[in-house]
C-alpha cells in the first residue's frame, strides 16, 4: 500500500472521532438503570468504529485493512440499532435520532467507499 497518509489523515476516522463525544453526551440523558447496560454497549460501538479504522489502516496488508473496515461498519449498524432501540424506549428523541442518523450517514457511505477502492475492479 505503499505511502499512504496515517490514519489520523482519513476524513472518514476523523469523522468516527468526531461522533465519539456527541454519543458520549446524548448516553448520559439515559435514565440510572441504563447507565451500565445499553448506554455502555453504544459507547464501545461508537469508539470501535474509528478503533477499527485506525487499526486497520495501520495494518500491512490491504485484505487486513478491509477486514477492519468491515468490523467497523458491523459497529456502525450497531450503534444505529441501539440509537433506534433508545429512541423507542423515549430515551432520545426523533429529533436526536435524525441528527445522529446524519453524522452515521457521513461515515457509512464514505466507510463503504473506501472498502470498494481498497477491493479494486469488480471481477
Amino acid at each position: 500500500m505503499g505511502d499512504r497518509p496515517s490514519y489520523q489523515d482519513l476524513v472518514i476516522w476523523q469523522r468516527a472521532i468526531e461522533l465519539v463525544p456527541v454519543v458520549y453526551a446524548t448516553v448520559k440523558c439515559f435514565p440510572k438503570h441504563e447507565q451500565f447496560a445499553m448506554s455502555d454497549q453504544m459507547r464501545r460501538a461508537v469508539v470501535s468504529i474509528a478503533a477499527n479504522i485506525a487499526e486497520g489502516q495501520a495494518r500491512q496488508h490491504q485484505k487486513e485493512f478491509l477486514q477492519y473496515l468491515s468490523i467497523a461498519r458491523g459497529s456502525l449498524a450497531e450503534l444505529h440499532t441501539l440509537l433506534i432501540v433508545a429512541q423507542r424506549l423515549q430515551y432520545i428523541s426523533p429529533d436526536q435520532l435524525k441528527h445522529i442518523e446524519l453524522l452515521l450517514g457521513e461515515i457509512r457511505k464514505p466507510l463503504r467507499g473506501l472498502a470498494i477502492k481498497l477491493s479494486g475492479p469488480a471481477p
